[in-house]
């Protein structure tokens, strides 16, 4: 099946152009609002440094959610995209959930709707309907599960083994799962990240003829995913020192590996909190225009004004959430 997201405008990247001052100071203010509503700052992997530096807490879409499930903050200021705000407002319906810009959408979310989960599940009426977290609200509320790139294998062997999948909406990651469980029968939804889509076999191969000594972390939605794991299986790339895994695993292997550089693909905000953990080492982007523009939309200015303004709140549906709050609580739970 496909899915397009042709109807989901790329915003332009704004640069603040904010000096270490006022960044600072936007920082202390931020952090004071904070204080005063009983919030707390959450920010994904892929945001600005500077707001990254402010966030109470970061990481991947995994993670983030089971803060938002946690937290006793009162205001939960989500740095991330529109799902994962909607997730937080599900897994915490008494919190107030702000999302400081609104543009902050995501290509891959837009390649399905909830009508085409249900079609596709009247085809295939035995199948068990598997949804990465990057998916709306009334889709993840047509799921049997959800999962991140970091559980999702978790999930899948947690599914009787004489069910088949239907796993939606990424089609490298859905690839990636039907090489990594060839038993399973597994259809997939040709959806894709623009960003990851982007990340090529040729970009990444330039930077590792650059960079020959360095290890390659490649997350499994990156359009290369796929043709590196078929080279590895051919005996054509040596897999020592190629790690294919999400976002956190990226994390723990650069603070676990002794290489000292790294090449990264995936959407290069995530190198900012490599620095922070591993200052040591040095670490190479495997194509430097894999930025997310949706993911740039937020700023400190933004944060600030979200919480001073109390915008934009987030809500779901009751419904749609309760039906929702299963899919996700199985991925919370999972991995």
């Amino acid at each position: 099946m496909t899915g397009s997201a042709s109807g989901l405008q790329l915003p332009v990247i704004e640069n603040p152009d904010e000096t270490p001052e006022q960044v600072a100071s936007l920082g202390a203010e931020i952090r004071r609002l904070a204080r005063a509503r009983k919030a707390v700052v959450l920010a994904h992997n892929y945001q600005r440094p500077e707001v990254q530096d402010v966030a109470d807490y970061v990481g991947d879409s995994l993670g983030l959610s089971r803060q938002a499930a946690a937290t006793e903050a009162d205001v939960i200021i989500f740095c991330g995209v529109h799902f994962m705000a909607e997730t937080a407002a599900i897994l915490s319906p008494r919190k107030r959930v702000l999302l400081p810009d609104l543009r902050a959408g995501c290509s891959l979310a837009a390649t399905i709707t909830a009508e085409d989960v249900r079609q596709w599940k009247a085809n295939f009426p035995d199948h068990i309907a598997v949804g990465y977290v990057n998916t709306t609200a009334e889709v993840k509320a047509e799921l049997d599960y959800c999962c991140t790139s970091g559980n999702v294998l978790d999930v899948i062997d947690a599914i009787p083994a004489d069910r088949g999948i239907l796993f939606l909406p990424d089609f490298f990651l859905g690839s990636h799962v039907r090489r990594m469980r060839p038993d399973r029968r597994i259809e997939v939804w040709m959806g894709e990240c623009h960003v990851h889509k982007g990340i090529r076999p040729e970009v990444l191969n330039e930077a590792r003829v650059a960079y020959p000594e360095a290890e390659v972390l490649v997350h499994p939605e990156c359009g290369c995913a796929g043709q590196l794991i078929y080279s590895v299986g051919r005996g054509d790339i040596d897999p020592d020192g190629l790690h294919i895994t999400s976002t956190e695993g990226m994390i723990r292997t650069v603070t676990q590996r002794p290489a000292k550089q790294f090449i990264v693909a995936t959407e290069t905000g995530i190198m900012h909190r490599m620095r922070q953990v591993a200052p040591e080492k040095q670490f190479i982007p495997a194509d430097p225009e894999a930025v997310c523009a949706f993911m740039k939309t937020i700023t400190l200015t933004g944060v600030r004004d979200s919480l001073a303004l109390d915008r934009y709140h987030i809500t779901v549906p009751p419904e749609i959430a309760r039906r929702a709050r299963g899919a996700i609580d199985r991925m919370v739970a999972l991995g």
